[in-house]
């Protein structure tokens, strides 16, 4: 006689929906701190909605921009720390746009796991919530997605999403050309990068990451590298709108300083000049440097290595731009400059 078969269902096969939308319920108080003009910040729908018509552009253009924070993740799941991890995410988008001269308008946010755990969910969330606060950024949307067997037992991966908008006519980068001054403003420490090599450094080290640094001995090692990517938009958006003479901005993530300042020179013959010597290293790089044997050309081209955006200006306007960042409470360095390139392509030298 034939045993009668087991009914399958998508909750026996690993997908609990009804926890999904539990989840939705639980955080939409949470999202809607981050309601501003143009939004619409109901969850619930099949689609985000954005007035961009309500915020008074007359001719803007849109932009967006998707990022993650890399391995960074795995150390806050490794060590149940999510309070920093969503700013981290809001972060490396909306600095993407600002650097285009575009305000931030809305975000959208992924959030992929093995099995869901509501708790991390929504601690995860309410830190996205908070870099959108920040950002001034709707959180509009987003994505949870239950994929049993795709992740490892408690592991999940975030992606953001952010559109800004900018006139047309104050698109960035616009016409760098040599003589131009370049500018950076600090970081407040790794950021969202290099966390490969860090964890690296970790494991030859068998370091202890709830150890106090040798530095302060107010902080852990863990609390060091959790710190949360600084979000850059209301400084800069305030530069742009009260002074001129910004020409180009670069958000220094992956690639540091050597690889993403040529960005934003559109394939010109020119060079940006850069003293290293002219801004104070966080102690954390210093660390790192020594740690990990590591060159210095090496910490230049995968960490920012104290710069967390770079602004290239019209050498008549830098003593002003530098003084509205310092009442704006940066610390701006002058690092270097725009010279003609004397080979062929765009490229950073160190001096």
């Amino acid at each position: 006689m034939n045993k009668k078969k087991k009914s399958l269902t998508y909750s026996s096969s690993g997908v609990d929906t009804k926890k999904g939308s539990q989840l939705v319920e639980e955080i939409k108080p949470i999202v809607k701190k981050t309601n501003r003009l143009g939004a619409d910040v109901e969850l619930g729908g099949f689609g985000g909605i954005f007035d961009i018509r309500a915020i008074g552009y007359n001719d803007p253009l849109l932009v967006s921009s998707t990022d993650g924070v890399g391995t960074k993740l795995l150390l806050a799941i490794e060590n149940n720390c999510y309070e920093n991890i969503g700013i981290d995410l809001v972060a490396m988008c909306v600095n993407d746009l600002i650097v285009q001269g575009a305000e931030p308008l809305f975000f959208l946010d992924y959030f992929s796991t093995g099995s869901l755990s509501k708790k991390i969910a929504r601690r995860v969330i309410k830190s996205i919530s908070e870099g959108c606060e920040e950002a001034n950024c709707a959180l509009i949307g987003g994505e949870t997605a239950e994929m049993p067997d795709f992740y490892n037992p408690n592991h999940f991966d975030l992606a953001g999403f952010s559109v800004g908008a900018v006139e047309r006519e104050k698109l960035l980068p616009r016409n760098v050309v040599s003589g131009d001054v370049i500018i950076g403003i600090p970081s407040s420490g790794l950021h969202s990068n290099g966390y490969s090599l860090v964890r690296n450094i970790i494991k030859n080290m068998k370091l202890d990451i709830h150890d106090k640094t040798p530095y302060d001995n107010s902080k852990t090692f863990l609390e060091e590298f959790l710190s949360p990517t600084k979000i850059y938009v209301k400084q800069i958006l305030q530069l742009l709108k009260n002074t001129e003479g910004v020409k180009g901005i670069a958000h220094i993530t992956g690639g540091g300083l050597t690889e993403n300042i040529p960005r934003i020179f559109k394939g010109k013959n020119i060079t940006a000049e850069i003293d290293v010597l002219t801004w104070e290293k966080p102690k954390i790089y210093k660390w790192l440097y020594r740690s990990g044997n590591i060159k210095e050309s090496e910490m230049l081209k995968t960490f920012n290595y104290g710069i967390g955006m770079v602004l290239i200006v019209d050498q008549k306007k830098d003593k002003e731009i530098m003084n509205f960042l310092s009442k704006y409470g940066e610390e701006p360095y002058k690092i270097g400059k725009i010279v003609e390139n004397k080979g062929e392509g765009s490229k950073v030298d160190y001096v």
